[in-house]
């Protein structure tokens, strides 16, 4: 059985933006291209939140957003990956201003995903975050979902 990555939508922004002038951005937008070659490897999947978010904004960079979403597997949003949504907001895991984010994880959480892969470094995939977001999942009788970047997936023995 392979192992299950949910894509967050910030991945796929990376992956179809134009290329930055920032070296940090383009470092960002390099390991993208190179975690989304090794997808194949892996069975992905989005949820309708990340197609909601991928089709926001400039329609040239949410058509690009779009294209290269098409053909994952989508999880449903049920009603237990709302409740643990608003739980990982009530413990404080995800900030209130943070709804999208917190779901993001619930519906990863629920439907036993291995891996979320995000560049969200603010509200899901940093030191605090990742405890609480663990400590709260798992106090909900579900196994949390390894969080990382595109960068830490590509670690030794993933390239």
């Amino acid at each position: 059985m392979k192992t299950s990555v949910y894509l967050e939508t910030s991945v796929v922004s990376y992956l179809t933006a134009r290329p930055s002038t920032d070296a940090v951005i383009a470092g960002h937008q390099a390991a993208t291209a190179d975690f989304w070659k090794l997808l194949p490897n892996y069975d992905v999947f989005i949820s309708e939140l990340v197609l909601q978010e991928a089709s926001r904004g400039d329609s040239e960079a949410a058509l690009r957003r779009l294209q290269v979403l098409e053909g994952f597997k989508e999880l449903e949003i049920n009603a237990s990956c709302k409740k643990l949504a608003e739980v990982l907001i009530t413990a404080g895991a995800v900030p209130e201003k943070c709804p999208e984010d917190a779901l993001h994880i619930a519906v990863a959480s629920v439907h036993a995903v291995d891996l979320i892969v995000t560049w969200n470094f603010k509200h899901i995939n940093n030191p605090v975050t990742r405890a609480k977001i663990r400590q709260t999942v798992e106090s909900h009788g579900l196994v949390c979902p390894e969080l990382c970047s595109p960068d830490e997936f590509l670690g030794e023995g993933n390239e």
